[in-house]
């Protein structure tokens, strides 16, 4: 679903050098985290040379901001697509797409998050790809429920528990008791019960 190119050496072999890069970069990023993974296993695993590396990426923290840059366009890709196939409107296309992603090969949670915690203000641009990716989930939440004078506050609560419940899932032995809280806070923020 979200795994990148960089799974399938195949595939990866017929990529430019960037792209290669890029995905194995996307892949170990998340999968082993930003500070656990260094540039020498980046080139290593992209099978370009240092003098190719640098020539596409100057220094690590440029390839974490076009990371977050390309995770981002393919989360979001994936989530409007899940909460479609899941029925476009309320909170069962949203648990339902949550249920997939957590229940997916690889899933360890929110790569923003994850990467806010290691690197927090050290890289500001990370942060602002973190600010808009939520904000731009929050939209996408938004969109599952009828207009009204409260979706937009109520969109922004549920993104704040999409977080707490992908938090959850990552600890937990699976996301249904998480996605159960997540189900019952969302009717009722819905009804205004």
């Amino acid at each position: 679903m979200l795994s990148g190119l960089a799974a399938d050496p195949a595939v990866l072999e017929t990529l430019p050098a960037r792209d290669r890069i890029l995905h194995t970069a996307h892949d170990l990023f998340y999968r082993d985290g930003i500070r656990a993974t260094g540039i020498d296993r980046v080139i290593a695993e992209a099978r370009v040379t240092k003098v190719t590396f640098y020539r596409h990426f100057p220094s690590k923290n440029e390839l974490i901001v076009h990371y977050l840059t390309l995770r981002h366009e393919r989360w979001m890709a994936w989530f409007t697509d899940a909460l479609a196939r899941h029925g476009g409107q309320g909170m069962i296309a949203l648990v339902e797409s949550l249920r997939e992603w957590f229940s997916s090969e690889g899933f360890r949670g929110c790569a923003f998050l994850n990467g806010v915690s290691e690197i927090g203000a050290a890289l500001p641009e990370a942060l602002e790809i973190t600010r808009q990716h939520k904000a731009d989930m929050a939209e996408a939440i938004a969109r599952l429920f009828p207009a009204g004078p409260q979706r937009k506050r109520q969109a922004a609560a549920l993104a704040l528990a999409v977080d707490g419940a992908i938090v959850q899932a990552q600890f937990a032995e699976s996301g249904d008791a998480a996605l159960r809280h997540l189900k019952w806070l969302g009717d009722k923020s819905m009804t205004g019960a």
